[in-house]
């Protein structure tokens, strides 16, 4: 039986400038909870957020941890170096930084008291080939990118602390996490990337003929399932967090210009061999455990977006976006 937690110490989000660690950072705050951030690198905007105290390193770099766990009783894990599509060509630094920098992690947190470490996996990738749909937490796990397969390995490793010494944990895999605040330049992302280019009267590249379906989750949705995992009294450690349907991204393309208003080109490029066809989450366990639902629905959650995305056009601040096949 994994305890309640209420947090009365500060809150650590490794990966807390990321676009799921940002949202859940500001969210957090909102809710009156003392935060702390670790990231790689700065970021200015979350930096200014009052009440949140940051520390910036790697996994692996002792001194860092040390600091930013002292006096934790939860932390949030969300960061990785790699995304699914550039972990195969860079296999040795998944596993150093992502799986080796975890295990620190872990380490370190056992060591300074920490009571609960929730960690973000990926819906997408640690299933792989799905031999049903849509995809319980009970399928058998068999990832064929080194993304899935180092966060499978995390996912054990939380299992072999959790035995040998105590330490509580919750497993969130999600799907494809999108909405306001993603950067429509990185390797992730595919409705950031393509709500940016069809705003800038780009072509939306597709790697494959565009058939590929996947479960998209709006960041809101996602970030309520993490709060959701915070008070988890129950004895299930693993939940997929997504929306429960999934969309191919001709649907994606099809439902942006429905929400824009504007026509997009489409171009296509050879699919990759390593990516999964069909993917869409149960989230039935995760209702009725921790009673996450999703709220915001793909439609919605798309004219929010480009809300946001035509304002931080009209403004400046967004660079060229990418081709993107679809992976998480």
């Amino acid at each position: 039986m994994i305890k309640a937690q209420t947090a009365v110490r500060p809150i650590l989000v490794v990966g807390g400038s990321g676009f799921i660690g940002g949202a859940l950072v500001r969210t957090l705050v909102a809710m009156g909870h003392r935060v702390r951030g670790l990231s790689r690198r700065p970021a200015p905007a979350l930096e200014a957020l009052p009440g949140v105290t940051w520390h910036h390193g790697a996994l692996l770099d002792d001194t860092v941890l040390s600091v930013a766990l002292e006096g934790v009783d939860i932390c949030f894990h969300l960061a990785s170096s790699t995304v699914p599509r550039n972990s195969n060509d860079v296999p040795l630094e998944d596993i150093h930084t992502n799986l080796m920098g975890t295990v620190s992690l872990l380490t370190h947190a056992v060591r300074t008291g920490v009571k609960r470490v929730i960690f973000v996996s990926s819906g997408g990738t640690v299933y792989g080939t799905p031999q049903i749909l849509p995809i319980p937490e009970t399928h058998p796990l068999g990832p064929i990118s080194s993304y899935g397969i180092v966060k499978a390995a995390i996912e054990h490793y939380l299992g072999l602390f959790t035995r040998r010494v105590g330490l509580e944990h919750v497993i969130l895999r999600m799907s494809n996490p999108y909405g306001p605040g993603q950067r429509p330049e990185g390797a992730q992302g595919v409705i950031a990337v393509f709500l940016h280019r069809i705003l800038n009267g780009q072509p939306v590249e597709i790697w494959g003929d565009g058939s590929a379906i996947r479960d998209f989750v709006y960041i809101d949705d996602a970030v309520s399932g993490l709060i959701a995992a915070m008070d988890y009294r129950g004895d299930e450690r693993i939940f997929n967090i997504g929306a429960g349907q999934g969309y191919s991204l001709h649907e994606i393309v099809t439902l942006i210009e429905k929400a824009t208003g504007r026509s997009a080109q489409v171009t296509y490029k050879a699919a990759g061999p390593l990516d999964v066809r069909r993917n869409v989450l149960s989230i039935d366990r995760a209702r009725a455990e921790i009673g996450y639902t999703c709220q915001v629905s793909l439609i919605e959650g798309l004219y929010r977006t480009a809300a946001y995305f035509g304002r931080e056009r009209r403004a400046g601040n967004l660079n060229r976006g990418i081709p993107f096949s679809g992976e998480q």
